[in-house]
């Protein structure tokens, strides 16, 4: 068991962070007020998980305009879905190789 949680990514511990990677899997890219919605999280809070998220170059962060207001975008990069990927074939493995033990 220890060398399966030895492929577990500690950036995705988090719940939050790890529903903000499922959420740009399977979009192009989300903006906060959407991440926000989806999560019902505070805007700290989930200002504080994409920037961690950021700094391990899992997502980009593209600021723009729209009208007088910032509109902001994230991405999930190269980097964080080949991290993420393996992140839930570990979780995968960790299941399999437990209901193999019932």
């Amino acid at each position: 068991m220890k060398t399966l949680l030895a492929h577990i990514n500690k950036a995705f511990d988090h719940r939050i962070r790890l529903a903000i990677m499922s959420v740009l899997m399977v979009n192009e890219s989300a903006d906060f007020n959407t991440l926000k919605e989806l999560l019902g999280v505070t805007d700290g809070n989930l200002a504080s998980h994409t920037r961690a998220l950021e700094n391990e170059e899992y997502i980009t962060v593209e600021k723009t305009f729209i009208g007088r207001k910032t509109n902001t975008r994230y991405k999930a990069t190269a980097k964080g879905r080949q991290a993420f990927q393996e992140h839930l074939e570990a979780l995968e493995k960790i299941i399999v190789v437990t209901s193999d033990s019932d």
